[in-house]
């Protein structure tokens, strides 16, 4: 019982991650482009 849960809490926390990490990368090319807008 216990096993079916840590293996339910490792993997909603890798999927956390995931989207966390592409969630940065999408926020940092969003952050790039809207500077460059305002630069130019």
């Amino acid at each position: 019982m216990a096993e079916q849960e840590i293996k339910a809490a490792n993997d909603t926390y890798a999927g956390f991650i995931n989207l966390l990490k592409i969630g940065s990368a999408i926020t940092a090319v969003v952050t790039v482009l809207v500077v460059l807008l305002i630069a130019s």
